[in-house]
């Protein structure tokens, strides 16, 4: 297990969250469990009610807890988004930023779910989010079963007063950027892998 602390982007400060980690288990090479904790005054957070768990757009726009996944040195990657809501939202992207448009959109004008969705749990305390959830590596690309995995840690907060601040395992120089190379600071082998 690898815990990360994340750290708030130095353009978007805040006093309402104290800290926050990830830790991430890959308990096989077809899954990978992240659990969030955000520690700090939650009756200053926006944080979206319960729903039913389904897919959901964007969710970052508010409190949203993220992931980017991709197969070491690849440049194609996926984007989860993980609400305290319990909805999720996976994004495909070939490139830097560029969406993988090769699935055909369904009635809904999204591209079609993946096959198995994202378990997440979530839990809501006055003074902390835990989000738990486990992917199914498989689910997103076949390849990240048999390699190692970069990814990139990120959370969006959102204050009731509308302020966002945006955290990551780490920020490329400039404005908040979760999908840069550079955010990629983390590397997960497959269980049994030699290091």
């Amino acid at each position: 297990m690898a815990t990360s602390v994340l750290a708030c982007h130095p353009a978007t400060p805040t006093r309402v969250v104290r800290t926050l980690s990830v830790d991430v288990v890959r308990p096989s090479p077809a899954e990978l469990r992240l659990a969030y904790v955000l520690a700090g005054d939650v009756a200053r957070l926006r944080v979206p009610a319960p729903a039913a768990p389904r897919r959901g757009t964007d969710l970052w726009r508010h409190t949203c807890f993220e992931a980017f996944v991709r197969a070491e040195d690849a440049v194609a990657y996926h984007e989860l988004n993980l609400a305290p809501s319990g909805e999720w939202a996976v994004l495909a992207f070939r490139d830097y930023r560029v969406p993988d448009d090769t699935p055909r959109l369904g009635d809904d004008g999204l591209p079609p779910a993946i096959a198995l969705p994202p378990r997440v749990a979530v839990r809501v305390g006055p003074d902390r989010i835990e989000l738990d959830a486990t992917v199914a590596l498989d689910a997103l690309a076949p390849e990240y079963t048999a390699t190692a995995l970069s990814i990139a840690l990120a959370t969006v907060v959102e204050e009731t007063s509308g302020t966002r601040s945006y955290w990551a395992l780490r920020h490329p120089a400039g404005a908040p950027d979760f999908h840069h190379r550079d955010a990629f600071g983390l590397r997960v082998e497959p269980p049994g892998a030699a290091c």
